[in-house]
Formats: structure tokens, sequence, C-alpha cells
């Protein structure tokens, strides 16, 4: 019995590998996903490294290093790669930061975001009618609040956010579409004979969520995940841009705030354009992504794009 349970593991395990290596071959021959895929790479190895200059010199401390020779925004030069803002930082470590806040915002935003619209989509698709209208009509509801201006009253309300709090917040406010989508999955998934067999079975409720519709919901979630990830970067970065920010945290949304307030918008491009390079080509990057994980899940769209 214990050879046959082991030889249906291993088959188990062989076919899911095998799933994953035709998803990542089709993934990696999109070239829309190829781009997004090197973007992001860069993006990590930016984020990687902004932990070395202040390492090589205090003052390419993204926050507290000031050049002492330095006391104005200068351009690029040697000692400086990107020039420094208004006190002498150097603004090549404060992008290299940024990169670093970006994940950390994007990520653990969408991150909290897809795991609670997954779990609420799960319940309100397997729960009956009355979960499934209670739960939809509150996601409804969060749906329609304009949650960057909600973030913003909070702000004034409370003051200055912390940066964990603003993540909490994005993600409160961006499960609401996963759930729908997750949801309307379980209800296809839960008409399934193996659904019908595991109850007969004597699985429970809890064991049918998570050991049968959860591992085929999965795939979709980590989509929407790349989408959400972008929308917490804007949204992220138009709170620092607004001064609502956390200012204990150097992000490009920040960088964008404090070349806005110090006058040098148009006067120092150096300091302008690459929080504004960045904010647009990591966006884009997970944006692509997306894109193109959404063929490898849907046959239709690759089919559509060989035609074409």
């Amino acid at each position: 019995m214990n050879t046959v349970t082991a030889t249906a593991k291993d088959i188990r395990r062989s076919y899911k590998r095998q799933r994953f290596l035709e998803g990542w071959s089709l993934f990696y021959q999109n070239p829309v996903g190829k781009i997004g895929f090197y973007l992001l790479i860069l993006f990590g190895l930016m984020a990687l490294f902004s932990y070395i200059p202040p390492l090589i010199d205090p003052m390419y401390h993204p926050m507290t290093g000031v050049d002492p020779q330095i006391s104005y925004s200068t351009g690029p030069s040697w000692r400086h790669w990107l020039g420094t803002d208004n006190i002498g930082r150097d603004i090549f470590s404060q992008l290299l930061t940024g990169a670093r806040v970006a994940f950390l915002v994007g990520v653990s935003a969408a991150f909290i975001s897809i795991v609670i619209g997954t779990l609420l989509g799960m319940i309100a698709g397997y729960g009956g009618r009355i979960m499934d209208s209670f739960l939809m009509r509150f996601a409804d509801m969060v749906m329609v609040m304009p949650s960057l201006l909600v973030i913003l009253l909070l702000s004034v309300l409370f003051g200055q956010l912390s940066i964990w709090i603003i993540v909490l917040l994005i993600a409160l406010f961006r499960w609401p579409a996963v759930a729908r989508v997750i949801r309307s999955q379980t209800l296809s998934l839960k008409q399934r004979p193996f659904i019908d067999m595991a109850r007969v079975a004597g699985a429970s409720h809890m064991r049918i969520i998570f050991r049968h519709i959860l591992p085929n919901v999965l795939p979709m979630a980590f989509l929407y995940m790349t989408f959400r990830v972008t929308s917490a970067i804007i949204v992220e970065a138009a709170l620092a841009f607004l001064g609502f920010g956390d200012p204990n945290t150097v992000s490009w949304g920040m960088m964008l705030q404090w070349v806005w307030k110090t006058g040098h918008m148009f006067q120092a491009p150096y300091w302008l354009l690459p929080p504004g390079i960045c904010i647009s080509l990591i966006t884009l990057s997970f944006y692509m992504m997306g894109r193109a994980m959404e063929e490898v899940l849907d046959p239709r769209l690759r089919k559509e794009r060989d035609v074409a």
C-alpha cells in the first residue's frame, strides 16, 4: 500500500513539474513576457545593490548621507553618477533604495490583497447563497470606494503614515476584484466530479477548499498579483509625491516630491527623470509579465497571437 501511495505521489509530482516546465517555456517564448522578466531582474539587482553605497562611504546613505563639499543640487559626475539633490545627497543611491521600497510596497501589498481576495472568493463561491451574497456585496462596497482619496483622508486625520500602514491600506482596497474572479472559478470547480468524489469520501469543507479548490485557483491568483503590484507601486508613489508618504523612507515618489518641493522640477532633469522613468518601467515590467502569464493560462489568447 505504501509503495502504491509513493508511486502515485511521484506521478503527481512529475506531472506538476512537467506542467511547470511547459508553462515556463510558453512564458519565455513570449517576447512581452521576456522583456518584462529582464526588466524585473534589472530592478531586483538595483534593490540588492542599494545596500552597497552606504557601506562604501556614509556620504552615500540615501537619507542622512551628505557630501561635505556640496550644499546644492549638482549634475552627474564621477563622484555622483546621477548628481546630488539640493542638500548634497547622492541621487543614484536614492534611486537604488527606491527600487527596494518599490518591491517592498508592491509585492507586500499585492500578496496581502491576493491572500484576502482568494480566501474570501473561495468562501463566497463554496459557502452557499447567503454567504456569497454577503461577501460580494461587501466587495462591491469596497470596490467603489476611491482608495487613494480614503488613504489621503486617513493621512490628514492621523498624520504621516508609516510605509507598512500604507502597504496594509493599499492591500485592503485591492482585494475585491481578485475575490470576484476566484469566486467565479470556485463556482465552476465545485460542480466538477472530483469535488463530488471528495464529498462522498467524507472530506470536510475545509479540506475541499484548501486541498482541492485552492491549487486550481492559485494560477489565476498569481496572475492577478502581477497587476496588483503595479497599482500598489503607483498608489504609493502618488501618496509620496503629494506629501503623504513615509518621511523616513526614500522612495521614487518621495524623490519626485523633493524635486518639486525644492523648485528643481524644470532646473534639474537629472533629478526629476530617473525616478519617473523607474516608476514607469517597473510597473510596465509587472504588467508585461502579467500579460504573458495570461496567455499561458488561456490557450485562446495564444491562438489569437499566433494568428495575428
